[in-house]
């Protein structure tokens, strides 16, 4: 048998990416490696000139094919219409990223609206699934594929501020082990939890969360953006052939989740 070049586990190649929450934040990290690393791309958010800009980038950047896609993953029509145009423009999805999210600050556990609980689940977990369903099935009925959900520690270190995001997250994590099954054979499942990365969001972080990171993150710091990409690629690609229902933490050494 044939020697495998380590670096050729990782080629995507003429491999098409769909990436939720793709035009900030981790999601154009993953955006720029899988791009960088020879896929095409499908850049989804709620604001579409984002989209189009970072599409624009990395046509310039890598020569590969980019389209950007106005999306609110957490409408099921939107899910649909993304799922769509995905496969009319390119005519197969290879990956799909569902790394949209969001965890609103609010005062209090009674203050909680059935707006705020019901916009956190399907941002976090309606679109997920709708999206995999979609694109799964499709991948499955194809060449197999690759669906990588991203989470968050919020899933298994539980906090009293992010409990709908928790909530969310932890389902997402029972998603991804319920799709391994259902997609298999040809098609692979994935988790990544990051921990906290210094995305953009970071930003608004008190000097005592940035000191705390310090203090109780075994590695002394948060994560940078670009740190994601190695999980991302390996997940994305033939590097992970072996691997799906796994939920792999990225936090610096920060929870110690029960096995």
């Amino acid at each position: 048998m044939a020697a495998t070049s380590p670096v050729s586990l990782f080629d995507l190649t003429d491999r098409v990416a769909v990436v939720t929450g793709g035009s900030r934040g981790l999601g154009r990290e993953m955006v720029l490696a899988f791009a960088r690393s020879g896929a095409d791309v499908v850049i989804a958010s709620r604001k579409l000139e984002a989209c189009e800009k970072l599409a624009e980038e990395v046509r310039a950047e890598t020569g590969r094919a980019a389209l950007g896609v106005g999306c609110h993953v957490g409408r099921w029509a939107d899910c649909d219409a993304l799922a769509d145009r995905a496969l009319e423009h390119f005519g197969r999805v290879d990956v799909l990223v569902n790394n949209a999210g969001m965890s609103p600050i609010y005062p209090s556990l009674a203050d909680v609206s059935e707006e705020l609980w019901d916009k956190v689940l399907a941002v976090n977990l309606k679109g997920a699934f709708r999206l995999s369903a979609r694109l799964g099935t499709h991948m499955a009925g194809a060449e197999g594929g690759s669906i990588i959900n991203v989470s968050s520690i919020a899933a298994v270190a539980a906090t009293p501020s992010e409990v709908p995001y928790g909530a969310a997250k932890a389902g997402l994590h029972n998603l991804t082990l319920s799709m391994a099954r259902a997609f298999a054979p040809k098609v692979r499942v994935n988790c990544i939890m990051p921990g906290p990365f210094m995305t953009d969001i970071s930003k608004a972080w008190s000097p005592e969360m940035i000191e705390g990171l310090r203090r109780f993150v075994p590695l002394g710091r948060g994560g940078e953006p670009h740190e994601i990409c190695g999980a991302a690629l390996y997940l994305a690609s033939a590097a992970s052939g072996f691997t799906t229902g796994a939920i792999l933490k990225l936090d610096g050494g920060a929870v110690y989740p029960a096995a």
